[in-house]
């Protein structure tokens, strides 16, 4: 018997797996359909190291065991191109965007096509390739159309590092999530989208994905922010404010006779008018707040004079930016009293409805989710399609006129002014209006990077239609041409990635789907049917694998040492699936140990006419039959690791054996064939197989002989563990309490006691309750 080697069998069957096409998607036929996706990486100049594979190599042994389920299966690829990450890696190692991104995806491939993904790499879709962001444009210019983009000017976050506008989303505690800058809020132009039209849509569907983990619902819940509500105006005292009223939205108008301050925050209207720089109140944001002096709000039901104070707690873009403070039955606004010894008031509450008719109240729904600022002022992004016309305003670019490209520049590096890189182009910018022929200029700022992604799944669809002529690689319009195949393919049936993406990216596609729903383009609500995410693989010394703390692992060495199957078995195998764990190369070890026993057993293999249905009653064929149930179970579950503990537990019986029949080795090399791919196309060619491995069917079980003949009866006396007995499956009560009975551990520990009850859980337990 020949030796195992892995770098001779695994490019051995990467290559027949390319060359005769094995995982292209077929259209049509009447296979049922599995859409299987990954959520597809930004191309990283450091490339991957161990921990990016885990959800790919998940999402891979789901595809592989679908198909051999017989479903037809899309699981395709691609790169998130655009945006911040592309380009600063560009800006620090002194190369253009564009070849950065060309070398980087090369790079990438080359180390996913190492692994040994079942992807259809003829679908690939890059976000940066014009052929791809015209739909994106496209899209855009839909939105625009619906009023569902607009142009607006005010306050946003803004970075001082990246010199851009940032989303909501793009901020985590008051901090760029790219380089960890504080934002601070300023004016600028910028284009938004009204996602907050889709904040009722979001929620009430979020009931009908029952594929979905319940936290990352929650998380999509509590993003959103749906409040209840109602709208009361305090009017304004003051010699010198031209504003007449602060607006606040409360959920407790019942405790409006409770109030004695209000807090506005520090952007406020009210703020502005009192003092034009605000550096005053900013500078006191870290003390919490400060007493707007010469100012007083009136209590609509009491009429008393309330004194109007500036804390950082209030935020300017969650419902009015105001809120009416009552510290008697709010914990925070209760703190901030006492600090500045504010009163506080005990008045009784009231009925709600008697309350919003005194106070003149309009009953109202606030979102914490905000309209989604859309532009960023840089280069490296999709250009948005617009042209700002002299006589006309802002012009739609015409379809045919799509993509808008970016043009080609040698200084790309942001602008301090607000403005993008582009607006310095006056080749690109100047153009004729495409309404009325004048004078126009292109819009300067581009999208940000999760545009792209919020259809991409679509594009893999798209990619299987078109088949344009060689050298025109794209997508053709109409949109109409995609419709049937959107209606087949659509939803994704299995969505797999990290859980950063629980609130930014979900939201965004979640949002774009209903939109290209609602215009007819697609015939579903909902762009992901089921989604599982997977826990960060962690450093050996617990971090996060980082360049910083030298902890990062690269998947190549790991490939080459020990072999493509046995970092993709390791992966499976080292936890739960949804749990963070450290990397442990010396575990590698014993499933690279494991792979070789399974090459090993072919000696023990005897060829012959019986199989696993003409052996009756042995020990082998029930475990076989557990097996496959519980593999079978494990995988559609993404409970990989148990699912690999059985092929282990199965392969040490088959080890026990003088001789093995062949059949039953053929069901060991299709139970593991999804985790290790090259292996088992290997050892199924030795067994004489025909056809790839990987469009075999997978392995049936019998339910009869997956049912135990026995289990052990755990007997407890006043609810410890006392004994335990082997007894036969199905016992009756009766028969159950006789046995134990007459158990001498049993008399031992019940002496001379009297028995009050004996409970028995059948199949599992008995307990001997005593006086």
């Amino acid at each position: 018997m020949k030796k195992y080697d892995h770098k001779k069998i695994e490019k051995k069957w990467r290559k027949y797996w390319a060359d005769k096409k094995i995982y292209k998607t077929k259209e049509g036929g009447k296979k049922p359909k599995c859409f299987v996706l990954d959520m597809f990486p930004y191309p990283s100049g450091e490339g991957l190291h161990v921990g990016h594979p885990r959800g790919y190599i998940a999402a891979d042994v789901y595809s592989r065991f679908k198909r051999m389920n017989g479903f037809n299966i899309l699981h395709p690829m691609g790169f998130d191109s655009f945006g911040l990450p592309a380009e600063n890696y560009a800006i620090k190692n002194k190369i253009h965007p564009e070849i950065a991104v060309k070398n980087n995806v090369k790079k990438f491939k080359k180390q996913l096509e190492l692994i040994g993904f079942d992807y259809d790499w003829s679908r690939e879709i890059i976000t940066s390739d014009p052929n791809f962001y015209k739909w994106t444009q496209w899209i855009f210019l839909k939105m625009f159309e619906k009023g569902l983009a607009y142009e607006s000017y005010e306050p946003i976050n803004f970075c001082p590092s990246c010199l851009t506008g940032l989303a909501n989303e793009d901020v985590e505690d008051g901090k760029c999530e790219r380089c960890a800058t504080p934002v601070v809020k300023k004016p600028m132009r910028q284009w938004v989208l009204k996602i907050t039209d889709y904040a009722e849509k979001m929620l009430e569907d979020l009931k009908e994905l029952k594929g979905w983990p319940e936290h990352i619902k929650e998380a999509q819940r509590n993003w959103i922010g749906k409040s209840e509500g109602v709208e009361i105006s305090f009017k304004v005292k003051s010699q010198k404010s031209k504003v007449d009223d602060i607006k606040v939205f409360t959920t407790r108008v019942d405790t409006i006779f409770g109030v004695t301050y209000l807090v506005i925050a520090p952007e406020h209207p009210l703020i502005q008018e009192k003092t034009p720089s605000t550096s005053d109140v900013d500078g006191k944001r870290g003390e919490m707040g400060v007493e707007l002096k010469g100012v007083k709000a009136v209590n609509p039901a009491n009429g008393e004079e309330l004194p109007v104070w500036v804390a950082d707690y209030v935020l300017a873009d969650y419902g009015t930016g105001a809120i009416m403070a009552v510290p008697a039955h709010d914990e925070r606004d209760f703190e901030f009293a006492k600090k500045y010894n504010l009163p506080i008031s005990n008045a009784a509450l009231v009925d709600k409805d008697e309350a919003i008719k005194k106070v003149n109240g309009k009953k109202k729904i606030n979102y914490k989710l905000k309209d989604w600022v859309f532009s960023r002022q840089r280069y490296w992004g999709e250009p948005i399609p617009l042209i700002h016309c002299e006589n006309c305003g802002v012009v739609a670019v015409p379809e045919k006129d799509l993509p808008v490209k970016l043009p080609k520049v040698k200084f790309y590096e942001p602008t301090d002014t607000g403005e993008s890189p582009l607006a310095k182009i006056d080749k690109w910018v100047n153009v004729k209006c495409p309404k009325c022929g004048g004078k126009g200029k292109r819009e300067t700022n581009t999208m940000p990077q999760w545009a792209g992604s919020s259809w991409y799944c679509l594009a893999y669809i798209m990619r299987g239609i078109s088949n344009p002529p060689a050298g025109r690689a794209g997508f053709q319009f109409p949109i109409s041409k995609y419709k049937k195949a959107f209606q087949h393919w659509m939803p994704v049936d299995m969505y797999v990635g990290g859980t950063e993406h629980a609130t930014r990216h979900l939201i965004y596609a979640r949002f774009w789907h209903k939109f290209l729903y609602d215009i007819g383009i697609v015939g579903g609500k909902e762009p992901f049917a089921g989604l599982k995410n997977q826990g960060l693989i962690l450093g050996n010394d617990g971090r996060k694998m980082s360049k910083r703390w030298g902890n990062v692992v690269n998947p190549d060495d790991v490939v080459k040492e020990y072999g493509a199957d046995s970092l993709r078995l390791y992966e499976m195998f080292m936890g739960p699936f949804d749990q963070m764990i450290p990397w442990d190369t010396r575990n590698i070890v014993g499933v690279k140990r494991f792979l070789e026993r399974v090459w090993k057993l072919q000696s023990k293999v005897i060829k012959s006419v019986k199989s696993i249905k003409s052996q009756e009653n042995s020990k082998l064929e029930s475990l076989l039959h557990k097996t496959i149930k519980k593999i079978t179970e494990d995988i559609e579950n993404f409970h990989f690791n148990t699912a690999v503990s059985a092929l282990m537990i199965l392969l040490n019986e088959m080890e026990k054996e003088d001789s093995l029949d062949a059949e039953n080795y053929k069901l060991l090399i299709k139970l593991l064939s999804p985790f290790a791919p090259h292996i088992a196309e290997e050892l199924w060619s030795e067994l004489g197989g025909k056809k790839t491995i990987h469009l075999e069917k997978w392995p049936e079980f019998d339910v009869s002989k997956t049912i135990e003949n026995s289990f052990k009866l755990v007997v407890q006396i006043d609810g410890k563990k006392r004994d335990f007995f082997e007894v036969p499956a199905g016992i009756s009560e009766d028969e159950a309490k006789d046995l134990t009975l007459k158990r001498a551990n049993v008399k031992k520990w019940v002496g001379d006691k009297r028995i009050e009850k004996i409970i028995y859980a059948p199949n599992k337990i008995i307990n001997i309750v005593m006086r």
